[in-house]
């Protein structure tokens, strides 16, 4: 069975071996450089030969494992530890055979626990310390001292060497400490993120239920209403502005009941059984059309250019029903006449709506999101809440702005890739 690495660590365990391997790498150009640069710089002998078969092991060992990571799609707790393991081994033979405990680069044992700690869960953490701190107490009883005649440029190199390890360790500990930080902070939003989605998810599921439970029982008194305003229009003594009225909320209520027959199936769903594909322009003048016969006493001035030819959308009825909202709310702040303004840019459609209301207050103005739901009406928001959960799960957005000379303008933006068949 798999072991954890970290139960609370944000990277995956495949990442968390790519980056070690990583390290690995600049370990073993640290290493190199060591064996090459030391006895001519300091003219201080390394055994050569023991140094470089080390190297070598340690180089094809890393090959291995970067092949080896790139076909992996899961990490195993103990591997990782194996990894670093491996890595202790590989340093303490090279300081067992450059002084031991004397080399000051014996330091360079710290942020491979340090990495250790960041990575691996508590028992493998803890197992790893333990290794460390043996190979240190072993190599200061076994080692293979070098050859170095001037004791006081021996002293001078060894606090030098001290130096360098303690800012090569710092370097390393907080190189990786600053990715994992990175990590977290990602890991977070990404959380934050998701537990506002199946919040508002859940929301929009609980006022799927109460809307199929609303169209069950509203069936009944709006087939009463259907009847009577049928008789009325029938009835030959009312004169013709009365009937023409009694005809109109028939119509109406045909309307509703069109509504209400298909909210059980389209409520909480992303797409309507079938998604009828129609060109973008179609589908915008057809769901301007349908609001005009809602509402037939508010103005709506429709521009649409989407291009010829228009792009084939998929005719998304819960994004119809966010259009038909956005409309609807601005028509409510101004009932003398509403703009919808449509348009295809190269990788989205942007449909503006545009009204001479009131306006949103000045303090929602920087936010204009989801706080401008109690800003424009004394209705209970659910419409701009509805329409905000289906564009934000089709990837788009929209954003309230103040309009030039009064009012507001609704910007829905929508990803072409999200609606296209």
């Amino acid at each position: 069975m798999p072991l954890p690495i970290l139960a609370d660590s944000p990277l995956r365990p495949t990442d968390a071996l790519r980056r070690l391997i990583g390290l690995r790498w600049l370990s073993l150009g640290g290493m190199l450089t060591t064996i090459v640069a030391v006895p001519w710089l300091l003219d201080i002998p390394l055994p050569a030969r023991p140094l470089l078969d080390i190297w070598l092991v340690l180089a094809l060992f890393n090959g291995a494992s970067q092949f080896r990571a790139c076909r992996l799609s899961e990490v195993r707790g103990i591997e990782l530890f194996l990894q670093l393991a491996v890595d202790l081994l590989g340093w303490s033979a090279f300081l067992y055979f450059t002084g031991g405990a004397t080399n000051p680069l014996i330091s360079l044992l710290l942020p491979l626990v340090a990495i250790g700690a960041a990575t691996l869960s508590a028992p493998w953490a803890w197992l790893l310390a333990v290794l460390a701190v043996a190979a240190y107490s072993l190599l200061w009883e076994f080692n293979e001292q070098l050859d170095i005649y001037d004791s006081g440029l021996a002293v001078h190199w060894h606090l030098a060497g001290m130096w360098l390890t303690f800012a090569l360790s710092a370097g390393v500990i907080v190189w990786y400490v600053v990715r994992m930080t990175a990590a977290i902070r990602l890991r977070d939003q990404a959380l934050s993120e998701a537990r506002e989605a199946r919040l508002r998810n859940e929301r929009i599921v609980a006022l799927g239920n109460l809307a199929a439970g609303a169209a069950h029982e509203l069936g009944t008194p709006l087939a009463t209403m259907a009847i009577v305003a049928g008789e009325l229009a029938r009835n030959p003594e009312l004169d013709d502005d009365t009937r023409a009225d009694a005809e109109l909320l028939r119509e109406q209520i045909a309307h509703c009941k069109t509504i209400l027959g298909g909210l059980t199936l389209r409520a909480g769903s992303l797409r309507a059984e079938g998604g009828e594909t129609l060109p973008a322009d179609a589908w915008l003048l057809g769901i301007a059309e349908r609001w005009r016969s809602l509402r037939p006493h508010v103005p709506l001035t429709v521009h649409c250019d989407c291009g010829k030819p228009a792009p084939a959308l998929i005719a998304d009825t819960t994004l119809e029903q966010a259009l038909h909202n956005l409309v609807n709310n601005a028509a409510d702040a101004c009932p003398s006449g509403v703009e919808f303004d449509a348009a295809v840019t190269d990788d989205a459609l942007v449909v503006r709506v545009l009204d001479r209301g009131p306006g949103m207050p000045d303090a929602l103005q920087p936010q204009a999101g989801r706080q401008a739901l109690d800003s424009r009406s004394e209705g209970l928001g659910i419409g701009l809440l509805l329409a905000f959960g289906a564009v934000e799960r089709c990837g788009g957005q929209i954003v309230f702005t103040p309009r030039d000379g009064g009012g507001t303008v609704a910007t829905l933006t929508l990803p072409l890739p999200a609606l296209r068949p």
